[in-house]
């Protein structure tokens, strides 16, 4: 696999994440709060540990670590997201900068984790390879990606972007290139770490109308893309098409997704 050549994408992904920073830090960030608990439970996360979220976005998952006890960092490469993080945990230590290039000292943290962020780096095995500089001997590092697409309704979300979205490059991985588990652990073995497990944890997506719906969806930076490539209109038009087999009687929507995520250590 190839870790020399790919572009660190912090500026980009930097734009495209932190343009609607308040539609995504109050309607779509907290669709992924059962994710978060799974593996904080998991990771038993609380009092004397020192916990780090890359890719953190606006801070939901730091701060639920923040209320377990635990001490908070956090990276992202949106500053407008960071803002809301710092609003939300003032105590924690939040940076912006780059994943493959993660402004911390070795062995610093118990515990890493990127909640649908290492496959949006520009080289995702340098990018976990500084995941494991940072942490611990005995710490730990999740990845969290989509969930297989044939298991989960929000599938039908992702594919409504493509025909809005820039061809790809000749060999770029789809959105749920990460979902074979095979696949994941080959990429976390790629970067010296050791899988030690595999989970699935399924998020009910709510939104009380389609106004909602199309805010929340569309201030995830891959629609703001699809938008920049396109228009706003027909962003809306894609999602609202994708949105309707959900609709529920009082006119609110919920849509099942399916996240996985591995557990690594050092």
């Amino acid at each position: 696999m190839e870790t020399i050549t790919k572009p660190r994408t912090a500026v980009n992904n930097g734009r495209l994440w932190g343009a609607r920073n308040r539609d995504w830090a109050a309607l779509q960030e907290p669709q992924f709060e059962a994710a978060y608990q799974a593996v904080f439970d998991r990771l038993r996360v609380g009092a004397d540990m020192s916990y780090c979220d890359v890719g953190c976005g606006s801070g939901l998952a730091a701060a639920m670590a923040a209320s377990r006890g635990a001490k908070v960092t956090g990276l992202d490469a949106a500053e407008n997201l960071l803002a809301i993080a710092r609003e939300r945990t003032p105590a924690a230590d939040f940076r912006q900068g780059d994943l493959e290039d993660l402004p911390f000292e070795n062995k610093s943290f118990d515990a890493v984790t990127g909640f649908n962020s290492f496959q949006y780096a520009g080289n995702p095995v340098i990018a976990l390879q500084e995941a494991g500089r940072v942490t611990k001997p005995g710490g730990h590092i999740v990845v969290m990606t989509w969930g297989p697409p044939e298991s989960m309704q929000a599938a039908a979300l992702v594919a409504a972007l493509k025909p809005l979205l820039p061809p790809p490059p000749p060999g770029a991985p789809g959105p749920f290139a990460l979902s074979d588990e095979s696949a994941l652990r080959s990429l976390v073995e790629s970067a010296g770490l050791k899988p030690v497990e595999v989970n699935d944890v399924e998020c009910i997506w709510r939104y009380r109308n389609l106004d909602e719906g199309l805010r929340g969806l569309g201030s995830a930076g891959v629609a703001v893309r699809a938008e920049e490539n396109t228009s706003r209109e027909a962003l809306d038009k894609a999602h609202a098409a994708a949105l309707a087999p959900f609709v529920r009687d009082d006119g609110s929507y919920e849509v099942r997704a399916v996240f996985r995520w591995l557990l690594a250590s050092v």
